[in-house]
Formats: C-alpha cells, structure tokens, sequence
C-alpha cells in the first residue's frame, strides 16, 4: 500500500515537472523569437514607434524638376532633443554637421561657407529626413496608416502642414528594421528616396 501511494506520488511529481519545464521552454521561445517571422505587424510597428535612439548610415537621393542629388549621411538619434546628421558624400559638402538640439538648428563645417550649402543644398538640412521626424509625424496624424506586403510592412503618414508631404516607411518583417523610406513634397515638388545601408537601433 505505501509502495503505491509513492509511485502515486512520484508520478504525480513527474507530471507536475513536466509542465513547469515545458511552460519554461514555451517563454523562453517566444522571447528569443521576438523579432522574426512569428513577431505580427502590429508588434514591429510599435517597435518602431517606441524607438529612443538610434544610428544608421543613408543613401539619400534629392529629386527635383530641375536637378538630381545624391548624398551620404550618417545619422545620430538620441531622444527628441538630439538629432545630429553628418554628410559624408558628396566630397565638396563632406563634413557638413547639421544638428538639432530642442529647437536650436547648428549647421558646423569651417571650412566652408555656409550660406552656400543652405542655397544649393536646402533639402539636406530638412529635419524631414528623419526617422525620428517619421515617427512623430506617424503619432500625431490620424490618418497615418500601414498596409503589410509578403516581406515588408509600409507604414504611410504626412507631415500635418496642409497634408503636403506624404511619407512611406518601409519595415523588414523579419528583422524589423527600415528599409527605405520614400517621401513626396507637393509644395517644393520634391520627391526623396532614402535606403537605410546600416541601422543601429540602441533601445
């Protein structure tokens, strides 16, 4: 009779341990398969949302009735009231360091004047070209929406002046970073395309 209320028991204990270590497994799965081809779009989204900092490396390409521009900048994000980018390409505005703090703008470079680089090259100092500028455009707007593809998400909004520029994002599904983002300025009759080289994204 003992015998068999500690087999009872001892079985009992089996089935209990197997539970608490295959509930263990199923956590631990989940956590590690945040991001990837089980995380939903809504997820990713969020994640995009809730970014606090961040660096990454852009090919910009400027396009106008008149001209076409193609520029390389490093981009640093820290909080809303941080923001530098630095041109890298082309090699006659290399150097050039355009940073927002709060609402103070500093363009840096003393080896050129920089009256100059704000008549030939405005575009570039637009704080429209960032991801950060995305992200608070995309809270604020009611319209904002997004629409998923097989591999990408494209999350869509506008600037809110007038509705005149329009912003699409697009999100890699399996890593949940950016792509490229593709913005439309009716006003300046500017079309902008940025491809997201190399993104860091910190927290």
């Amino acid at each position: 009779m003992k015998k068999k209320k500690i087999y009872g028991f001892l079985i009992f204990l089996i089935i209990v341990l197997f539970i608490i270590s295959y509930l263990f497994f199923k956590n631990n799965m989940a956590k590690n398969l945040k991001i990837g081809n089980n995380t939903n779009s809504q997820e990713i989204i969020e994640s995009i949302l809730n970014i606090n900092s961040y660096e990454a490396e852009v090919e910009i390409k400027v396009e106008s009735n008149k001209n076409q521009n193609i520029y390389l900048i490093k981009q640093n994000f820290n909080g809303k009231d941080y923001n530098k980018q630095e041109v890298i390409e082309p090699s006659n505005i290399a150097g050039v360091k355009i940073i927002k703090e709060g609402k103070k703008l500093t363009l840096e470079n003393t080896n050129l004047k920089l009256s100059s680089i704000f008549e030939n090259y405005e575009y570039i100092s637009d704080n429209n070209l960032d991801l950060s500028t995305f992200i608070e455009d995309y809270k604020n707007n009611s319209d904002s929406n997004f629409k998923e593809q097989e591999k990408e998400i494209i999350m869509t909004t506008t600037n809110g002046d007038k509705l005149k520029i329009k912003k699409e994002l697009y999100i890699d599904k399996k890593t949940g970073k950016p792509i490229k983002m593709e913005i439309n300025d009716t006003n300046k009759k500017i079309a902008v395309y940025i491809v997201y080289k190399e993104v860091i994204i910190n927290s």
